[in-house]
């Protein structure tokens, strides 16, 4: 891949519906929550990343990208719900 992405194996869209038709479609989907547990989804959405490999476990490797910066990519996320209670 280019655009920074040569080291990083992706698990692409056609992947996961292959993936997912292997179970009940009445099954909910989660994510894992962020120090435990698992949380809800938000409906799946295209957003432009960046790769930062270096970061810490807790800020993930891929961040939010600027229109136009060098290395930026799409990806579809599927954000966990975040709860402030």
């Amino acid at each position: 891949m280019s655009d920074g992405q040569s080291e990083k194996v992706f698990f692409t869209v056609s992947q996961l519906i292959e993936a997912l038709k292997a179970f009940p479609a009445e099954l909910p989907v989660v994510t894992s929550g962020y120090e435990n547990g698992y949380e809800n989804i938000y409906h799946p959405a295209v957003m432009k990343l960046k790769h930062e490999p270096e970061n810490m476990y807790y800020d993930g490797e891929f961040q939010t990208a600027e229109d136009g910066e060098k290395g930026a990519f799409e990806a579809v996320v599927l954000g966990r719900v975040v709860r402030d209670d």
